[in-house]
Formats: C-alpha cells, structure tokens, sequence
C-alpha cells in the first residue's frame, strides 16, 4: 500500500497557517447597552472668560475614542480650539493606531469671546464602546455654557453634575442646556386603541422638535393564541418626511403626530385583552439620538371576526410581497442590532470592537430557494470542484503544476506520489476553509465564499506570492535552498513540498470564482449540518483535484501530456505573464478597498521581495555573505509597507448613482429597494465585488451588453448594485437572509409585488431578458 512520504506528513500542518491567514474578526452584537448618558456622563464648565472644561465620566468597562471627540462653540465663542490629552495608544484592528480615555476625560477649549459675550452654545460630538464588544452610534449633545465675566474670572458649572438629569444635561439651572431632551416617554409619546374586534390604532406623537424613524416602527400583539398583527406595507403608511440625518443619511420620518390602523388576524372571535409590543426609535432635531426603545401599551380587544392573517391584511397591503416595517428579530419583537462601520460619513458606524446599524427600511420576503439533499450536494460540489480548473482564478497555478508533470518524465510512482501531494494540500485547504468560514458564522459573521478577499493584508500577500513566483519564472531567482538536487522551490518544481503547496495555492485563488453546481451544494454546506457541511467542502476539493489525480493514476491521461524538450523553457518564462497579471489583478482590488496609498505601500513591499530574492540567489550562487544579510534585511523590512497598509482606512464610499458602461444604476439600499418596490417598479438587483471573477463576467457578458439595457427599458425596470468588495454588514444581512453563499447574487422583483426571483450565478443575456420580461407582466 502507498504511504506518503514523511516530508508530505511533515506539512500537512500548513492549512492552519491558511486558516491564520484568512481569519477575519467576528464579533457578535448581542449585548444589551444601558443608555449612553448613563455610560458616558457629560458635563460643561466655565473656569475662565476664555476657558471652558468639557468633561466626560466614564462608567467601568467602557471607553471613548480620542479621534472621534471634537466640541465646537458658536460665534459667541471665536476661535475655539479643544486640547485633550494623551489617551491610552494601541492598535486597533480597523483604524490603526488609536488613543481612548477610561475613568474620565476631560478637555479644555479655549477661544476668545467678547467682553460682553454672556454665554455660548457648544456641539460636542463623540463615540464610546463596551469593552464586551459593542459600541454606541456616534453622540451628539448640545450644551449652553454661561460664561463668567471678563474681570471676575469665576466660573460655574453647567451642564450636568453627578446624579444629574436623565440625559446628564442639567436641572433648569443657570445655564443649563437650552435643548435639554426629554424623557423618552414624553419625547415620542404612544397609545394604543382598538376601534373594532378586528383594528387596533396606533397613535404615535413625537414631541415639538422630535421625530421618530418610519423604518424602525415594530409591532407585535401579545393578547392570547390565535390573535396577531403586523404593520401596513410602507405604501399605506401615513406619508414620511424625508430627512438628511447626520449619522443615517436619508431617511424617512414623522415629525408630528401620525395614526396607523393595525388589522388584528383571528382564528378566534373571543373578547381578548393583553399587550401591543411597540418598537420604535426617535431624535432630538438637531440633538441627541436615542436608543431603540420597546414599549408594551395595554389593549382590550371585544369580540371580533375570525380573519386570518391573508383576509385581515387584504385592507391595507397591496400585495403578498409588501411585508411589515422592520420585522422584529427577537422574540420580544425587539429590534437588533449588529456589526456596522463607524465612519460618521457613511450611514452606519464601525469601531475597533462592534458597531450598531442605523435603522432599517422594509424587508422583502426573500425569494425561496430548494437547497439540495447531502447526496445531491456532494455530487453538485464534485461537479462545481472540476469546473473551478477552467476557471481564470485557478489556470496561472495550475499552469505551473502541469508545466512541471510535462518536463519531469519520471515513472509512474512518482507521478502517484506528486497527484497525491497536490490533492492532500487541495483537500486539506478546502476542509480548513470550510471549516473557517463555518465557524466565523455560527459566531454570527454571516460569511460566504471569497470572504477573505475583503482583507487587505491577504490580498498584498497573495499578491506578493504571485510576484514572486513570476520573478522565478522569469529568470531572476531561484529558491533551490538546501533541500538537495531532488528539491523544488516551495511552489515551483518537482518536489513533494511544491505539489501541497500548489495544491493549498489553488485553493485561496479559487475562491473569487464561482463555478456551475457551486452554489447549490455551497448552500448546503452554510445551512445544512456541519458534519454534511465539510464533506461538501472536501468534495468540492476533490473536484479540484481530480484532474492531476488523473494524470497521476491513469497512464492514459498522462499520454496525452506533451514530451519534455527545450520548448520547456520559453513556455516557462511565457507563464510568468499570467503570474503577473494576477498580481496586477489582486493589487487593483486592493486599491478599490485601501485606495491609491495602498498601492504606493504594496509596490514599495514589491521592491523589497525582489531585492530579497535577487540577493538571496546571489548568495546561493557563491558570492560574498553580505548578499544573503541584504536578503534578510530587504525580507524584515517587507513588515513596515504591510503594517501601514493594514492601518490606512477605508475610503469614504460614493452615495451616488453610478453609471456603469453607460448603464443607468442605483446604489443598493435596503431603503430604497423598499420604496422602489412600493411604487409597483421592477427591480434587477447585482450583488457585486470587484474581486469575485465570475462578477465580472457576467458585468462585460451580459450587462455591458445593449440587449441588457433595452430589457430593462422594456421592463421599466430599475438596475440596482450593491459593492461587497469590502465588508459591508447590510449586503452581508440581504445575502444571508437569501441563503446565498457569497457573490454574486441576482434577484429580479417583479411589478406590483410578488416573490423574487433569483438567477444562476452564471448568466446569459437570454437569461436576464427572461426574468425582466417574466417581472414585467
């Protein structure tokens, strides 16, 4: 029987490495916060004419970000300038290096106010997190401070003290704020009424200056078995205000008081009584944001008709696919939330730790989908495997590995032994993969396939290892390095430690494309037991595999490989242009993430690799020391380019409509495919990255194409795109709701309602025009 040799066993450690590599941070936002006033307490006071005192307390386990505090005084206060100081420095893994504050902070802003200026208005911006895990949206206060007399110099304080007010911003004190907010309860007040047996009215009345979001209202009846209620789709909704929120964009809102009939489905006409789950979430104009709220408003319903949910909400829904206001995620009927970004110019918000959405407009009823039976998947993911080794991601490695079979001429055992090599490292990846992408879920990071092409740092590194072996291709080094006449370079060559690793190679470069039967077994495996899960995985590997397993064990397969002969060696160096276009690829993927400074940083870390190796094959090749100490030197300072990569930040994401090859296209928004649905349009949703391979052939095969826009024009259809190229917490949401597996994602909403369809992963221009003409109807 066949044994592997003990250098294969030896690295059949080396997908650990890979998972290291490709693991990416999951955190879970399921921790309940205590108001934000009562975390970070906020105080403002006059110590001079021309001095104010900000300060914050801060509660145990929470903390507040030193890039994130600013304070601006109004023109009573001219020429205001905030010195904090030094905070707590250590990396955070989004923004790099990063001070925070514990216990307190307190700043001092300074400016140069009139003689006569008897107070000023400050707007005090900051962002804290819990050290569990989750961090508030990003704060806004408004304090009134009086200030003291030129020639008395005195100064009291004015904005709340210890054991303050709700909101920590004064009593009715002098000067105290002018805006100070109200209890939530009097700021958004509500009631409940039921007009009949079988309509409740729900009154809501945001006080003067406040309003509440239209698309975090939640309902939920709790009166006894058999009775229950929903929203009215967003189309018979009292009409909203559209409003530019400093934090969330735009969105849609109610300033005054607004009324919203509630139908009540009944399998029972028994009187009933119990209680209205109200969810719901407000601001202060030009002030502060509250948290989400949940209130339980008591209801006393008499006898009604039985109705069920279809025949109650017939009256005020227009279709079957115009669903509730942000349907409760919890069991309480409370609203959740989850991982976000905070950048204040984007509409949500992401820290070193956790983040909060901003609210959530109407979600559809995802499309449904037949997920396979395990049998059926692994003969879909075998399938999907062998497909992947035509596949544009795969064919630059893979060239290698065959270049390598055709000039070795050895007999049929070594052969056997190479095939195997290359498939351990194949399965063994994909199974560490799986298993990665897996485990990040069900820790409640909704990942799919290519995950970990969204992270900077691996994709310099994948990049740099493409550079790398081009420049070997090409003749300028040579990794031959002590491991004997018989051994290969780590990826390049003959050797057994050459075959896994390509094997482990293929795997990470597969992973932007998406093959025929990959998405039925894919799904699968992200829903189905983890047991079956990872046997779709290796299976999906074998695919991958088989070819060279082939060429290994059956001599008829490896008859039909050409026979060494010095043509070997142009064709070598031929192959080192697919290397570097890869190269090129994954780098401008990186610039789409990072921006044009990442690219700067990743070339100067490709200067650095290539003087290392130049270096190092000097050396080898018998000239003095010094060569190999600069390979060394060039190789640890390949560190400083990737470590200030990793720091750079996001760039701010454009908010407009593109235009893509002359196509009208929207920006994909869970908001604005709600109201485009409601207006009765067609909708052709694109689920997009710039790194998914099979994205960007559909783009240039289909929906470049003129057929394309005069379907959409036929239809009157609106062509939406969603960007997955970094993480994006929502499309992760809208891709998990509809069990996809990654991208792309197509779905296709028909008019007036209805269920969506979603469409292959590969498409054709007919394929396209059908679904439009089908949603068009």
């Amino acid at each position: 029987m066949f044994r592997l040799p003990f250098r294969l066993r030896r690295w059949l450690a080396a997908p650990a490495l890979l998972a290291g590599l490709l693991a990416a941070p999951a955190h879970s936002a399921d921790v309940d916060l205590p108001p934000v006033d009562e975390v970070f307490v906020l105080s403002a006071t006059a110590t001079a004419h021309d001095r104010i005192e900000v300060r914050w307390k801060i509660a145990d386990g929470y903390y507040l970000y030193r890039h994130r505090t600013s304070v601006q005084a109004d023109a009573a206060f001219p020429g205001a300038r905030l010195a904090l100081p030094d905070g707590d420095k250590h990396r955070d893994e989004f923004f790099g290096d990063v001070e925070t504050y514990r216990k307190q902070l307190v700043g001092a802003l300074t400016g140069t106010p009139g003689v006569d200026a008897a107070a000023t208005i400050l707007t005090v911006k900051y962002q804290g997190c819990a050290d569990a895990g989750v961090c508030y949206p990003p704060q806004t206060r408004k304090l009134r401070v009086a200030l003291p007399q030129a020639a008395a110099g005195g100064g009291f304080g004015l904005g709340r003290k210890a054991g303050g007010g709700l909101f920590g911003l004064g009593n009715g004190a002098a000067g105290t704020v002018d805006t100070a907010p109200l209890p939530p309860e009097q700021a958004f007040a509500s009631e409940v009424i039921a007009l009949d047996g079988n309509t409740l009215l729900l009154r809501l009345t945001p006080a003067r200056g406040y309003y509440l979001y239209r698309d975090k209202l939640s309902v939920k009846l709790d009166a006894g078995n058999g009775l229950s209620t929903a929203l009215p789709p967003i189309a018979r909704l009292p009409k909203a205000t559209s409003h530019r929120d400093e934090h969330f964009g735009d969105v849609a809102v109610y300033f005054g008081q607004v009324e919203i009939p509630l139908p009540v489905a009944r399998t029972t006409p028994r009187a009933a009584s119990g209680a209205l789950t109200l969810g719901l979430q407000g601001c202060q104009a030009d002030g502060i944001c509250y948290p989400p709220m949940t209130r339980r408003l008591a209801v006393s319903l008499p006898a009604g008709t039985v109705k069920p949910a279809a025949d109650a909400t017939a009256s005020t829904a227009g279709s079957p696919a115009d669903t509730a206001i942000a349907a409760p995620d919890a069991a309480d009927g409370s609203t959740q939330t989850s991982a976000a970004s905070p950048d204040a110019s984007d509409a949500t918000a992401q820290t070193g730790n956790a983040a909060i959405l901003p609210p959530q407009p109407a979600r559809e009823a995802p499309p449904t989908q037949k997920t396979p039976g395990l049998l059926a998947a692994l003969l879909l993911a075998l399938g999907g495997g062998l497909v992947l080794n035509l596949m544009p991601c795969v064919l630059p490695v893979l060239s290698l590995k065959a270049l390598s079979l055709a000039q070795s001429g050895e007999s049929r055992q070594h052969a056997r032994r190479h095939a195997l090599a290359y498939a351990a490292g194949v399965l063994l990846s994909m199974l560490a993969l799986g298993a990665l992408a897996l485990a990040l879920r069900k820790a409640g990071l909704a990942l799919g396939w290519g995950f970990q092409l969204q992270q900077p740092l691996v994709l310099a590194g994948l990049a740099l290892v493409m550079f790398a072996l081009g420049l070997s291709l090409s003749g300028l080094w040579h990794a031959n390095v002590g491991i004997g006449q018989r051994g290969g370079a780590l990826l390049q060559g003959d050797g057994i430690r050459a075959d896994f690793f390509t094997g482990v190679l293929a795997v990470v470069l597969a992973t932007p494309c998406t093959a025929p039967f990959m998405g039925a077994a894919l799904a699968y495996a992200f829903t189905g037991p983890t047991a079956g899960a990872l046997l779709v995985f290796l299976m999906l590997g074998l695919g991958l595999a088989l070819p060279f397993l082939l060429i290994g064990f059956v001599p008829a397969f490896a008859r039909l490989l050409p026979k060494p002969g010095a043509w070997m060696d142009t064709l070598k160096q031929l192959l080192a242009f697919p290397l570097y276009a890869t190269a090129a690829w994954l780098v401008w993927v990186l610039a789409k993430l990072r921006g044009a400074d990442a690219v700067g940083l990743w070339l100067a870390a490709a200067i650095l690799l290539a003087l290392a190796t130049w270096a190092w094959t000097r050396g080898r090749s018998g000239g003095a020391r010094g060569w190999q100490a600069l390979a060394l030197l060039a190789l640890l300072s390949l560190g400083m380019p990737l470590a200030k990569l990793h720091a750079l930040p996001r760039p701010q994401a454009a908010t407009a409509a593109a235009a893509n090859d002359g196509l009208a296209t929207v920006a994909w928004s869970e908001r604005q495919l709600a109201d485009l649905r409601a207006q009765g349009r067609v909708v052709f949703v694109n689920m997009t990255a710039d790194w998914c391979v099979t994205c960007k052939a559909n783009e240039k095969t289909v929906f470049s194409r003129d057929r394309f826009s005069k379907a959409l024009a036929a239809a009157n259809a609106v062509y939406m795109t969603g960007d997955y190229t970094d993480v994006d917490p929502a499309i992760t949401a809208y891709l998990q709701r509809h069990r996809a597996v990654g991208v792309p994602l197509y779905v296709v909403y028909p008019r007036g309602g209805g269920e969506g369809r979603i469409l292959p992963t590969l498409l054709t221009p007919g394929m396209a025009e059908d679904a439009l003409r089908e949603a068009a109807r």
